[in-house]
């Protein structure tokens, strides 16, 4: 489906926040590590059927500002996996025509991560069919206060500050707002993810570990989504 023939009630931007990797590995024996593994090599499947659906942006939460208080080895661990993952994808995402967006801060990252998240999007600026924002080393909180100071370090007045400047100061700027936010492994929070952007937002959960999360439950989440009416502080249309 391409955006010509978009259904209405086809979300342009879905956020997922991969959760239960580590209650995934626990129901199963593994180490911590094994059920994040698992949810990267989950990451792709998803990515295609999101694109094949006819989604035109998918922003992942991958690792958030507050992971850093987990065990350092646990950490690492998690940095191992993106630069593998990016290692081993970005020439298969490219094939696939999709762009990848870095949300977040690399403050505190490798440079040799960093190098390589830059040059993944670098690689894929010109792939058009979907864009994933990858939110790595990102915190909604710590994202609006960076925009602020933006704002305010060219000198504009406290009383011209607007949302639309907030927004388009934001690592999310070029991207719409998410219209529906997934969350796996039933929890009900956003967990400081796209918290400005997120401010209209349908939501959807399931009690489905990340690792588990099909392409079956994306399409069921979306067919949900689909039924929703989506008022925006108005009133229903058959009201």
């Amino acid at each position: 489906m391409n955006e010509a023939t978009a259904s209405p009630k086809l979300p342009r931007h879905i956020g997922i926040i991969m959760d239960g990797n580590g209650r995934w590995a626990k129901s199963r024996g593994a180490s911590r590590h094994e059920g994040h593994r698992a949810g990267v090599e989950n990451i792709r499947p998803i990515i295609r059927a999101t694109a094949d659906i006819g989604v035109q942006f998918l922003s992942l939460y991958a690792f958030s500002t507050e992971n850093w208080r987990r065990p350092s080895l646990e950490v690492q661990g998690l940095m191992t996996l993106l630069g593998e993952f990016l290692d081993r994808e970005v020439d298969n995402l490219i094939a696939e025509n999709v762009r990848i967006r870095h949300l977040g801060s690399f403050d505190g990252i490798a440079n040799h991560l960093s190098h390589k998240i830059s040059q993944a999007v670098a690689r894929t600026q010109h792939c058009t069919r979907i864009t994933l924002g990858v939110a790595f080393n990102y915190g909604g909180r710590q994202d609006i206060v960076n925009a602020v100071r933006h704002i305010v370090a060219r000198g504009t007045p406290a009383n011209q500050i607007t949302e639309e400047m907030i927004s388009q100061h934001l690592s999310s700027h070029d991207i719409p707002d998410p219209d529906f936010i997934i969350r796996t492994s039933g929890e009900w929070r956003l967990s400081n993810f796209l918290i400005w952007e997120a401010a209209y937002s349908e939501y959807w959960t399931t009690p489905v570990f990340w690792p588990d999360f099909t392409p079956q439950h994306l399409q069921q989440a979306i067919d949900d989504y689909a039924k929703r009416d989506r008022r925006y502080g108005g009133l229903s249309k058959s009201t």
